[in-house]
């Protein structure tokens, strides 16, 4: 902590709560002003949070990585000489006449993905005069605003279920905690809202805007630059989401039967060569190497890079084939949605992840146990099965390649206000059946 957050964080905090209230009545109604401030300001609170712990709890890490030993360095740049400062920006690792003094202090300068999280940070500190604590306050809104427009985008579709709804999007701990600092995950917690949202303007309810789509572009750009993995897994089920929504709106079952085949072969085809085309320009993330990368990252996290956090896991040997890396699927969805257990854990952190884990559980074997008879039906839902198919391929996809608790608790956010949603809008399904019709026709 420095006198400059003392005094530039305070001065935020006014001008950003000043904003929201010129905002809230714009964006909210009668049922979602509530949520409104709680969910702003648990998030600024988080990131907040994150800085304390990575500071005396783990003395230090990837936030402090990112500002102190990255966009405070490009901050610097641009006091001393604004055209060097803008070459630190834009710059993509590649050697720049006299910057050496500051590139050398960048930790994360050669790692392309990472170096994308120090640049917006090196935006952000232009306006906080490099004030850590600020910084972390603007990725927090950054946060919020992704959060927001996924709580909007699935309240439009299920008003009477806003309560859930919040609780999935808003106010889950995990994923508004790992989700509000100064890190990657924020990121790309917060694209990923933006992206599911511009795509249900654009391809759902079919209102084209130039604002919704440089929101889709730009969101799938920020996540291709930051985690290629979820772009990967989120694009195949948005592809499937847009294509049976628009099956449902076929009135002729005739016309359906017929139209099927051509559906899947499009699904299928397009939904390749999305994960073909993310994995084009990364060779760890191509089809046929991306069990190698499974492995490698797995062992590299839980026995090597993450060992001194004595929270391994393992579901298993990985021998780097895809058949192998398939047939870990059940362990692994298992690990990302239901562990650790009360058992296995072995510091404080893990505890707060464990309760969440089992209460996730526990709310999961009372919606399978509610709607036994009628969970299958359930997927006629365009809106469940792209949840499912989403939160179920990145549990599958985060559990097969961490191996360690500590990470998995981060890595996992992205699937975890999926997952909820899902199992509310399966018990929502299966309570209102008969009026299934006349909610859809409101989407």
């Amino acid at each position: 902590m420095e006198l400059r957050d003392l005094i530039t964080t305070p001065l935020l905090l006014l001008l950003i709560y000043s904003v929201a209230y010129l905002v809230r009545p714009l964006i909210t109604d009668d049922l979602t002003r509530r949520y409104f401030y709680p969910a702003l300001t648990i998030r600024i609170f988080s990131a907040l949070a994150i800085g304390f712990l990575y500071q005396f709890y783990y003395s230090g890490g990837d936030t402090f990585n990112y500002h102190s030993h990255g966009s405070r360095h490009i901050w610097e740049a641009f006091m001393d000489s604004p055209m060097l400062g803008w070459k630190l920006l834009t710059s993509n690792g590649e050697i720049i006449s006299g910057a050496y003094k500051y590139t050398s202090k960048i930790v994360f300068f050669s790692d392309p993905a990472s170096f994308f999280v120090v640049r917006l940070a090196a935006i952000f500190d232009l306006l906080t005069f490099s004030s850590y604590s600020a910084t972390a306050v603007l990725f927090s809104v950054l946060s919020f605003c992704g959060a927001w427009l996924l709580f909007l985008t699935f309240y439009k579709q299920y008003p009477h279920r806003h309560k859930w709804i919040a609780i999935a999007t808003l106010f889950i701990p995990s994923v508004v905690f790992w989700g509000s600092g100064l890190l990657k995950d924020t990121i790309t917690l917060a694209a990923i809202g933006f992206l599911t949202y511009a795509t249900h303007q654009l391809f759902i309810q079919r209102k084209f805007s130039i604002a919704s789509v440089l929101l889709f572009l730009v969101s799938i750009w920020i996540i291709f630059s930051v985690k290629k993995y979820i772009l990967m897994c989120f694009l195949p089920a948005l592809l499937l989401w847009i294509y049976t929504r628009q099956l449902t709106m076929i009135r002729s079952l005739v016309l359906k039967i017929l139209i099927v085949p051509v559906i899947l072969f499009f699904l299928v085809g397009s939904g390749y060569y999305a994960v073909y085309l993310v994995g084009e320009s990364d060779q760890r993330y191509s089809v046929d190497r991306i069990a190698v990368t499974a492995q490698i990252t797995a062992y590299d996290i839980g026995f090597y890079s993450g060992k001194d956090a004595g929270s391994t896991y393992s579901i298993g040997e990985l021998d780097g084939t895809f058949g192998n890396m398939i047939g870990k699927a059940p362990q692994a969805i298992n690990v990302s949605l239901f562990r650790p257990y009360m058992w296995e854990i072995r510091n404080p952190l893990m505890a707060l992840t464990a309760t969440e884990s089992i209460l996730l559980l526990f709310f999961t074997l009372f919606v399978i146990l509610k709607c036994r008879g009628k969970l299958i039906r359930t997927l006629n839902d365009p809106t469940i099965l792209f949840c499912l198919i989403f939160s179920l391929t990145f549990a599958f996809a985060v559990g097969v390649s961490t191996f360690n608790f500590g990470t998995l608790a981060r890595y996992k956010i992205p699937l975890l206000p999926f997952f909820l949603l899902a199992l509310v809008l399966i018990l929502d399904y299966s309570n209102n059946e008969r009026n299934r019709p006349v909610l859809e026709a409101t989407a």
